[in-house]
């Protein structure tokens, strides 16, 4: 299968800002986690009311909330009036069939960006939309079900370990889209993997299901690039300082997500081309097929040619054909008939037709 397809609730007819989540409610409830830390201490909770977080980042310079969990937009509403945030920021983030994009502003920035889970047994790409906030004082990250994609993260800054618990909140997001973007390349691995084996099966036994698989790698592979490009918008943006909010002790870090995105990016333009060379292929090895099998049937046919007319002319139902009155006339036929079939194979394998 594709990418599965999501239904689509219709905002046609609402005014711009309007926060009308267009994904399927998978859950009734949300998750949230809250991470409050600085260098030496850290507040790690779950939170059953969106309130509880506004309190504790009262206590840290620097806060993390995890929002598993869209549908419920009363949350996200809450969430914007916190942090004044524009209405067209809050109904990016439970649209979860945008474009990805940044959003900057003077007191924070939003970043949508999308995750991706292959299955490299049916062909299928599942995509969530990863949606990130960042104030002064806080880095919210918004997804639509709960994953594990930032765990990585989470343990980071219990732990200690690295320099994330010593850096502001720009450096926090620098993370969460690093890790996201590293994602990618186990995704873009997982589809190498699929067309090393396709470009094998091509070798030797190409069949419709052949074609099916490539159809499906094809169809993921624009879909990635398609989902994938806007994100080297995204940290140009940042480079070049338009959002004021992040640090230039952060840029470096940004620069270096870049450079992997450019990475990404062109590993799926040469995917692409591999896709189209391994479609041409299996075309041709399809052809070649057929031409075999009309090379075979074009020579027994020509065979036959020659022996069609013996038994034609022999067949004609006239009275004095003298050879219908010797005693040896239809032995003589078939040696005639065997000869001839003898001779026009022996011909065709010297001239390696056969």
């Amino acid at each position: 299968m594709f990418f599965p397809k999501k239904k689509r609730n219709s905002k046609a007819g609402l005014p711009p800002g309007s926060i009308v989540y267009t994904g399927e409610r998978e859950a009734e409830s949300i998750y949230l986690t809250a991470l409050g830390y600085n260098e030496k201490d850290i507040t790690h909770k779950k939170l059953e009311k969106i309130e509880e977080f506004f309190e504790l980042k009262k206590e840290s310079a620097q806060n993390w909330l995890i929002v598993e969990g869209v549908h419920q937009v009363e949350n996200i509403e809450k969430i914007g009036g916190e942090y004044n945030l524009h209405p067209l920021v809050l109904e990016d983030i439970v649209n979860v069939f945008g474009r990805s994009k940044i959003d900057t502003f003077d007191e924070y920035l939003c970043i949508i960006m999308k995750m991706f889970q292959y299955s490299s047994e049916s062909n299928q790409l599942e995509e969530d939309q990863i949606s990130l906030l960042l104030t002064h004082d806080s880095v919210i990250s918004f997804s639509e079900k709960q994953s594990e994609i930032f765990t990585p993260v989470i343990n980071r800054i219990i732990s200690g370990y690295g320099r994330i618990r010593k850096t502001k909140n720009d450096y926090l997001l620098y993370s969460l889209i690093d890790i996201v973007v590293d994602n990618y390349f186990l995704v873009l691995e997982q589809i190498g993997l699929g067309l090393s084996d396709i470009e094998e099966e091509l070798v030797s036994s190409p069949n419709q299901n052949t074609l099916i698989q490539i159809q499906y790698l094809k169809r993921n592979i624009i879909h990635l690039r398609k989902t994938i490009f806007p994100v080297r918008e995204i940290l140009n943006s940042i480079i070049r300082g338009d959002a004021t909010i992040i640090e230039d002790s952060t840029m470096l870090y940004f620069r270096d997500v870049y450079d992997h995105v450019i990475r990404i990016i062109e590993t799926i333009e040469s995917y692409r081309d591999m896709v189209s060379g391994l479609l041409d292929i299996y075309l041709s090895s399809v052809s070649n097929k057929m031409n075999e099998i009309m090379k075979v049937l074009t020579i027994i046919a020509t065979i036959f040619i020659p022996l069609t007319f013996i038994a034609g002319i022999y067949g004609m139902n006239f009275l004095y054909m003298p050879e219908l009155q010797w005693q040896w006339g239809y032995l003589f036929v078939w040696i005639i008939m065997i000869i001839i079939t003898g001779f026009m194979i022996f011909y065709f394998r010297k001239r390696k037709w056969i």
